[in-house]
């Protein structure tokens, strides 16, 4: 077996002191711009991606076509005329293929590589869960500056939580899912749960049209609705009233931000009614979101199934087990378990 082994050895040394030269010219920025312009289509949106001149980009694509020409007689991408996608030969669709599964593998090796040393941290948090980070960093940032530890905060959407989790892009998230209440959430994650809430109605519809008490789940379809476009509400509307819910309900308006459907309320371009959390309506209600002259209505608890949103920060499954306690990942967990339940942090939300 060691002959077998050595032999193995030698044959990928000669291997790799025989690549053509062409080959070696080939940096992994000329691959990662030969995979935008595949995706995107063209030079000049494969430019405006990366944020760089069309004519730079350009210039990389001729370098590799005349290099893949020298080294196996056919270009990787032909341009096809003005307005149209780029065509990528089959030589090029191979190229392209392992430039995605290299520059893939080479940042994934990278993300677990610091992780396992400690040097870079990535906390992943919604626009309404920011606070709760806020509130834990000041008591860990001296020792993370001392340690040369990086702390990188990513804006997460509801909708993405697994997605980022699962694709190791973040290692802590903060966020909220739907769950039934007094009942514990079955997730395959790791949680620290903050808090729970119920959803509410922000309305600048008039008492006449809508008086302040609950609105019942019969009631509900027959209110115009500002309604999201995806995420944790819209799955709230989805598992009330069925998929197509939008066919059940009366939709004024699809929104993909919280601030825009509060800001079409407040400017009274549209009337009617917003699903949104109770720490949400409060804030507007108090000023420290748009939300002047808007009312929250409660729901009734005829909904079904009765469900509350359930926040808290969340890690891959058993992944801080194979850290020592004194890694960062162990010690910006360590300090939001302090921090909840007994002593949350402030419901301070952004205004």
């Amino acid at each position: 077996m060691p002959d077998i082994d050595d032999a193995d050895a030698a044959g990928v040394l000669a291997t790799l002191l025989g690549c053509p030269p062409e080959m070696l010219d080939v940096s992994l920025d000329q691959l990662r711009t030969l995979a935008a312009v595949h995706t995107t289509g063209t030079a000049q949106r494969a430019a405006r991606a990366l944020g760089r001149e069309q004519s730079s980009v350009q210039k990389q694509l001729d370098n590799l076509n005349k290099a893949a020409t020298r080294l196996v007689g056919e270009a990787l991408v032909v341009k096809q005329g003005r307005g149209k996608d780029f065509l990528f030969t089959p030589t090029g669709e191979e190229v392209v293929d392992l430039a995605k599964r290299t520059l893939l593998a080479v940042t994934d090796s990278l993300h677990r590589s610091r992780r396992r040393v400690g040097s870079t941290v990535t906390f992943g948090t919604t626009e309404f869960t920011v606070q709760f980070l806020g509130a834990v960093w000041p008591a860990l940032r001296e020792d993370f500056e001392r340690r040369g530890v990086h702390l990188n905060i990513e804006h997460v959407r509801t909708r993405d939580l697994w997605h980022k989790l699962d694709g190791k892009k973040v290692d802590l998230v903060c966020g909220s899912f739907a769950a039934e209440p007094g009942r514990p959430p079955t997730l395959d994650y790791d949680l620290l749960e903050w808090h729970r809430e119920r959803v509410a109605l922000l309305t600048n519809l008039a008492p006449r049209e809508l008086p302040d008490t609950p609105v019942t789940a019969a009631r509900l379809p027959g209110l115009p609705l500002l309604a999201p476009t995806a995420g944790l509400l819209s799955q709230f509307l989805g598992r009330w009233y069925g998929p197509d819910y939008r066919g059940i309900l009366d939709v004024i308006a699809e929104i993909d931000s919280l601030n825009y459907g509060l800001n079409l309320l407040t400017a009274q371009l549209l009337h009617g009614c917003l699903l949104t959390t109770e720490r949400v309506a409060d804030a507007a209600i108090e000023g420290r979101l748009p939300g002047r002259g808007l009312r929250k209505i409660d729901l009734a608890d005829d909904y079904q199934p009765r469900l509350e949103i359930v926040t808290g920060i969340f890690a891959r499954k058993g992944e801080r087990d194979r850290y020592a306690d004194d890694h960062p990942l162990n010690l910006l967990w360590n300090a939001f378990a302090k921090a909840t339940p007994t002593r949350p942090v402030p419901t301070v939300l952004p205004g």
